[in-house]
């Protein structure tokens, strides 16, 4: 029988349980900008017509778009506290190291967009994650009211925004043959592929910074407040308050996901769409926080003590499992593999988001049993640190 985890190292398996799940929903989001060239396109893709394909277009914009970035952003703000603590007890100067981390993970962003996914995510982080570093001195109470301030302005901003083209009977702008381009381009052989992955990674970068740049620096903020006031370290301090915040959050949180989800899938490129983001603005978070907290609380059952488990070599090789997703999707919808993108109906696609989630979480717990890190964890690490950090386990005595 197994010794029970000592107190701290199961909260930081439980830290590492959430990072393992919101790379699901990670997964489930990014899968349809390989799958479906009409994905973030103001017109809906023609091929699905019935209402199976627009349940699950649905299903997804509610459950999953503009939610688990914000678990994953929160969690990057927690990390940021435990790297912090990491020099500390090293007795090495913190922003020396977080600058070389920051400057790889930027390196990595750049690399993984122009050759895998033009949408990624790590170069916003990594250039959001020097504005934390220069703004780790405030404090807590000033942390979280600049977060509040961030999404409060920018969902504001984003409902004018919709409301002008409502009111002028516009739409955020023509497909303009951008979608068939999509087809032929990932559709066709390798060059194609990269050809555009590299010719649309600073457009897109650009509009990820406007849309997710405000509420992601919000949730890192967030983190860094939790990381301070040791909130998943010791949540048994905050557990009274649970139920309370978990009335509050989730209906909120879910109204404004099934608001922004109909008109996401029924009413795209218009003034409807982009007033149900602005609302998701102020709702996403409350829902995303719902969902850390319903699972942090399976987690104390012994179920969810072995789903814990279960997740969290996925949470610890986080950065190498994103990549490995996006390498995965290359492999099956674009010019590097099979090119079956716009082949596939909606409803396989969440039956492969699973197939490839399980899969990572085998390969994960495999590899962690003879490894101390994942491999893109130990490259970071190195260069973190300045050092080659052991990349076997040693054997134990």
């Amino acid at each position: 029988m197994n010794a029970p985890l000592p107190r701290q190292t199961a909260r930081l398996q439980q830290v590492d349980a959430l990072r393992g799940f919101a790379l699901l929903g990670i997964l489930a989001v990014n899968i349809w900008s390989f799958a479906d060239p009409y994905y973030a396109s103001p017109v809906s893709n023609p091929a699905y017509a019935s209402d199976l394909d627009h349940l699950i277009r649905w299903l997804v914009s509610v459950l999953f778009e503009a939610k688990f970035y914000l678990l994953f952003s929160f969690l990057f703000g927690y990390s940021f506290t435990l790297q912090m603590a990491s020099a500390e007890r090293a007795g090495e100067r913190f922003v020396p190291r977080m600058l070389r981390r920051q400057l790889a993970l930027l390196a990595i962003g750049l690399v993984h967009g122009a050759l895998l996914f033009y949408g990624e995510i790590l170069t916003l982080y990594a250039l959001l994650g020097l504005v934390l570093l220069a703004l780790r001195g405030l404090t807590a109470r000033m942390a979280a009211i600049l977060a509040a301030l961030l999404i409060g302005a920018t969902a504001l901003l984003i409902l004018l925004f919709g409301i002008e083209l409502l009111n002028a009977g516009l739409s955020t702008g023509a497909a303009d043959g951008q979608p068939l381009l999509k087809d032929l381009a990932l559709g066709g052989d390798a060059l194609d592929t990269l050809s555009y992955n590299a010719e649309h990674l600073l457009e897109t970068a650009s509009a990820l910074w406007l849309l997710q740049g405000p509420s992601t620096l919000a949730m890192f903020l967030l983190g860094y407040v939790a990381g301070r006031k040791g909130l998943l370290v010791a949540p048994e301090r905050f557990a009274a308050r649970v139920p309370r915040l978990l009335a509050l959050t989730l209906p909120i949180g879910l109204g404004g996901a099934l608001l922004y989800g109909y008109c996401s899938a029924y009413a795209p490129g218009g003034g409807l769409e982009v007033i149900g983001y602005g609302i998701s603005q102020l709702t996403a978070p409350l829902l995303s926080a719902s969902y850390a907290m319903l699972l942090l609380r399976a987690f104390d059952s012994p179920l969810g003590l072995r789903l814990c488990q279960r997740l969290a070599p996925l949470g610890r090789m986080s950065l190498s499992n994103y990549l490995l997703q996006s390498l995965i999707l290359c492999l099956f919808f674009t010019g590097y593999g099979l090119g079956l993108i716009n082949h596939l109906p909606p409803l396989s696609i969440p039956l492969l988001v699973i197939a490839i989630y399980l899969l990572q979480m085998q390969l994960s717990a495999g590899w962690l049993r003879t490894h101390q890190y994942g491999p893109c964890e130990w490259l970071l690490r190195a260069v973190t640190l300045g050092a080659w950090p052991h990349w076997r386990k040693r054997a134990q005595a």
